[in-house]
């Protein structure tokens, strides 16, 4: 009837309008939100004694990561699957009185990793921050890219990710104290030509960044709030 089209009208109107309010405070408070962090930061996390995995320590990013965290005092687990470079890593935190060791690895391999993991308990301790980092970039089109390169790259870039979690995340969990950090990429956020499995393997970290972070949050049999997760 006339009456019911005309009280439909009036509550999608209303409910309509109660949404776009509910999204507009929504808004106004993040916005505050993000300008009170912005004039008063959050202390940064200290990582002074934490046991600091990096995965492809042994160059690049990686490196420069596992020398900054050295300078701030953590204890450095350098993992790649190049000796030479990864003991070179190893060397310049100690040239800077910082504590490192070196394991080489093919976080690939996931038997591999679940030895890796025992060794370092034994010979360091218990790992608190895990830094997936471990990445190759081939740089061509699609149509030149080989079978190997794709599966290789999918096989570093995001599964190892998963290979790691499962090994080090459960011990983070059960003292509700850790922290993973995943490395993406600006490939990770737009696609871009001659990247296109480089780019997918990157929007999956984003995926299962994120896909963990939820987990962990929603999770009401134990408090995992000390378990920090985070995208770079």
């Amino acid at each position: 009837t006339d009456e019911q089209g005309i009280a439909m009208k009036v509550y999608n109107g209303i409910s309509l309008a109660l949404e776009i309010l509910v999204l507009y405070v929504k808004m106004t408070l993040t916005w505050f939100h993000c300008l009170y962090q912005f004039f008063v930061p959050p202390e940064p996390k200290s990582v002074k004694g934490e046991i600091i995995l990096i995965t492809g320590a042994g160059h690049g990013m990686g490196r420069e990561t596992a020398l900054r965290f050295g300078k701030l005092g953590g204890i450095i687990v350098c993992v790649d699957i190049n000796p030479t470079g990864n003991q070179e890593t190893v060397d310049m935190i100690k040239e800077q009185k910082g504590k490192a060791y070196r394991y080489e690895c093919d976080v690939t391999d996931r038997e591999a990793i679940a030895v890796l993991a025992e060794k370092i308990r034994r010979e360091v301790g218990e790992v608190t921050m895990l830094v997936n980092n471990a990445g190759i970039m081939p740089c061509k089109p699609l149509l030149q890219t080989s079978e190997k390169e794709i599966r290789t790259s999918f096989e570093v870039n995001i599964i190892a990710h998963l290979w790691l979690l499962q090994t080090f995340l459960p011990s983070m969990m059960e003292r509700n104290h850790g922290h993973i950090v995943a490395m993406s990429s600006m490939a990770g956020v737009v696609g871009l030509r001659n990247l296109v499995p480089y780019c997918a393997t990157k929007f999956a970290v984003r995926g299962l960044m994120e896909a963990l972070h939820e987990e962990l949050r929603e999770d009401k049999t134990k408090d995992y709030s000390g378990v920090s997760v985070q995208i770079i």
